[in-house]
């Protein structure tokens, strides 16, 4: 099956995206390293975000660059996810707007985080804190939470899992894209089985796309193959202005919204919010 190409618009056009029936929570997740997480988890929420839709991004990657990419502050002493998870701080003290975005909002992550690890392995439902800490924030005023996952099957991700209504896999178009999805899915399947019945893997995204090798078509014919409607039709392409994007503090969908990579996102965001909702 050929993929989409750049620019093309499924589903329909440019009006109001259609609002959730209740709030999506969207967990980003892939072990591997460098396939686009947290590219995707900013600019699928700030497209959403610019067509009326209401969105948080939980930023539990301890890189932070989630963060640096919604310009909110996450240095020295700013209250963060470390302290929601370990330390019980309402989510309500740390969730920022992100600046000109007015339906944007970051809870921030900063280098704490990489602690958090070692010490939610002795705190009571280690694997739920997140989702106990987004409960009693309340999400009738949000439409979708994207939450940006760090490289690692550890408890950050558990959280998220347990936490989410649906799982979002970034793909980058290259030789190793499936290895070691088998192990996330399985932890997914486990997640599903013991500590979270609703958990879905419900979109699959194709990134760093060159149309201009034939080893990105045969991926992603790969991908599209095995895992059929759940990939989106919209595959992100490499470029530039993505990585330039988070420099200045912003999305793509912002800093440079005609560039191939803002039209991408801006087409695969639409996909999102036209596909039906979870059960």
């Amino acid at each position: 099956m050929a993929a989409t190409q750049i620019g093309e618009t499924p589903g329909d056009g440019d009006g109001t995206w259609p609002r959730p029936s209740k709030c999506r929570v969207i967990a980003v997740a892939n072990q591997k390293g460098g396939v686009g997480k947290t590219t995707t988890s900013v600019n699928i929420a700030a497209a959403l975000s610019m067509h009326g839709q209401r969105v948080l991004v939980v930023d539990l990657d301890p890189q932070g660059n989630a963060s640096t990419a919604l310009a909110t502050e996450h240095r020295g002493d700013v209250p963060d996810v470390y302290q929601v998870l370990v330390d019980d701080l309402p989510m309500g003290d740390i969730v920022k707007q992100v600046p000109d975005m007015p339906n944007l909002y970051c809870a921030p992550a900063t280098i704490d985080l990489a602690g958090a690890e070692i010490e939610l392995v002795s705190l009571v439902a280690r694997e739920a804190r997140l989702r106990r800490a987004l409960g009693a924030y309340g999400v009738t005023d949000l439409d979708y939470i994207v939450i940006d996952c760090p490289p690692s099957l550890g408890l950050l991700t558990v959280n998220a899992l347990v936490a989410a209504d649906e799982v979002m896999i970034p793909i980058q178009c290259e030789y190793y894209a499936l290895e070691g999805l088998g192990q996330l899915l399985r932890n997914v399947d486990l997640i599903k089985a013991h500590l979270n019945p609703t958990l879905m893997l419900s979109t699959i995204v194709l990134t760093m796309y060159d149309g201009r090798t034939r080893l990105a078509s045969q991926v992603a014919e790969e991908v599209r193959a095995h895992f059929g409607d759940t990939v989106l039709k919209t595959v992100i392409p490499r470029s530039v202005r993505l990585s330039e994007a988070p420099s200045y503090g912003q999305s793509v969908m912002t800093y440079d919204p005609g560039s191939s990579g803002a039209m991408a996102y801006m087409d695969a965001a639409r996909e999102i919010a036209h596909r039906a909702t979870v059960a």
